[in-house]
Parts: structure tokens; sequence; C-alpha cells
């Protein structure tokens, strides 16, 4: 039930419209559906969904390893919860350009608003580490046509990341970007730009939306929300921000219960119970059915 208004079309339509606004717009990674109804509840403009957020919840490494099935099955379960568009990491599109097609055409009809395609070679790896394989511009621009060609709804996002800047230097990332723009792509993601003078540069030669990233501990300078807007940016992702502070605060709180054999010292640190409820819409479900919400949440 999940009570949403806004069918996958019309959350489409919302990010078209909120893109031509020109503003800065944020999308925090949601790591399950919950997190995907704080981040609308709190006022974001979108949910993002992370290819390594999904393959460290499955607790595996960011190299490839996550199939189609899991990448679907999560995102479908974060998108269908919120009103606000939801935008997923495909990695590099599970195969050549028949397997980008079948991808784009499963996630669509999951209620995804957009998604992007990165260009490097598998096994892959994460956008901040050294080392990374490219695919040739070549092979990616047919990645990209068939991602155009299988999507159903024109306002469906394709966006195209390159991961060229540490290997092939920002000349030929820009080379390789206005290539993909060619192929059709609708935004482009500059993956592990330095600076404020590499993301200028970027924003300079390529004429269309630009997607920024601001993950923690990586290669890009963590700018802020109008520095981002300032340089002509129109999305940041944060994405793997909420799964970094949520096992943060788990594992810290595990080893002091471990330590001291109970939770007492730690409750400050919960979410509680009443807070959960009302996250879930528990009240809303108990009007639907009147014998569900039958008890109270006062004190909890």
């Amino acid at each position: 039930m999940h009570f949403v208004k806004k069918q996958p079309n019309e959350k489409r339509q919302d990010l078209v419209t909120k893109l031509k606004s020109k503003k800065l717009l944020r999308f925090p990674g949601a790591y399950n559906a919950l997190v995907a109804k704080l981040i609308e509840e709190i006022g974001y403009d979108g949910v993002y969904v992370s290819g390594a957020v999904m393959a460290n919840d499955l607790a595996l490494p960011d190299i490839g390893l996550t199939t189609l099935h899991d990448i679907s099955t999560k995102s479908h379960q974060i998108a269908r919860v919120t009103n606000l568009p939801t935008i997923i990491d495909i990695d590099t599109g599970f195969g050549e350009a028949m397997n980008v097609s079948r991808t784009i055409e499963t996630i669509e009809s999951l209620g995804i608003s957009g998604c992007h395609i990165e260009d490097q070679m598998n096994p892959k790896r994460c956008g901040h580490l050294d080392n990374k394989d490219l695919v040739s511009t070549e092979d990616m621009v047919k990645k990209i046509k068939a991602a155009v060609k299988a999507r159903k709804d024109k306002n469906f996002q394709i966006i195209a990341r390159t991961d060229a800047n540490a290997s092939e230097g920002l000349e030929k990332t820009i080379a390789r970007a206005q290539a993909y723009v060619d192929a059709g792509a609708d935004i482009v993601f500059p993956e592990a730009l330095k600076d404020e003078k590499e993301f200028a540069e970027f924003r300079k030669k390529i004429n269309v939306y630009l997607l920024s990233n601001m993950t923690e501990f990586g290669k890009s300078k963590l700018l802020t929300m109008k520095e981002l807007e300032d340089l002509g940016y129109n999305i940041v992702i944060y994405p793997v921000t909420t799964q970094r502070l949520a096992l943060k605060n788990v594992e810290d709180g595990l080893r002091q219960i471990f330590k001291e054999g109970h939770q007492n010292n730690v409750l400050d640190k919960m979410q509680t119970r009443k807070r959960l409820y009302e996250l879930v819409d528990y009240e809303k479900y108990g009007e639907f059915d009147k014998s569900v919400f039958n008890f109270s949440t006062k004190g909890t």
C-alpha cells in the first residue's frame, strides 16, 4: 500500500520539471525503503540507489558481483514507497548493448525514474579507486544508444557516467562525455573530478544536465550545495552517506552492549518505537483496518 500518491510517470515528469528549474537537486542515497521515506519527509528532491550500497548490503565488494535481479529487487522496494523520483546505479549495464536494453526495460517497468551506466570494463571498481579499465568510447556509445532506444517513457533519464578522469585525464574525459551526449544521454556524470577547477572546466565544455558525486573519503573535494549550484551542476548525490552513518552507529552500539552487558546506555542513540511507527504509517494502516491500530504509542 505505502500510501504513495504519484505514479511512476508522474515522478519522471517531476524530475524533468525540477531539472528545468536549474536549481541543484539533492539526491541522498537510500540503503532501504525506510531511508527513502525519511529522505522524502525531510524535503530532498529525490532518492538515489547506489550500486556500491547494494553490493555492501549483500556483504560484497563493489566489483560487479551484483546481478540485474539484485538491483531490481532493491531499487523497486525503495522507489515504490516514495513520491520522489528515484535514480539508480546499473554499473556497466550487466552486459553489452542487448543486455543494456533488457536492463532498461526491467528497471523502467519497476517505477524507476532514471539510471546511470558507466564506461568501465568488468570486473568494475568503485569509482574512487585507482587502476580502472575502460571500454572504448565506441562501445560505450553503443550501450547508450541501446538504453535510449529501450526506454518507453521519454522522461526516463539516461545518465552516462564516465570514469576516465583518473586514467585518461580531463581533456579525454570531456571528449568521451561529448560522444555520450551525441549518442543521446540526457545527463552526464563525470566521476572523481578532483576540485572546483575540474568541475568548472567540465561544465564549460558539456552542455547538458550534469550530476556530481559527493561521496565521502573519495577523490573529489566535498563541495557545498551552493558551490555546486554556482558551478552549474544540476544534481548532487550522496551515495553511501546514510549507510555509513547507520553502520558506524550500529557498530558503536553493539560494541558498547557487548562490553557492558546491557543496552541502557545507548537508548538515546536509538529511534523510538513511536518514531518508527510514524515512519511506517502505522496509523494510516489502522485507519484502513481499525483492528490493526488499536493501541497507544504514548511514552514510547
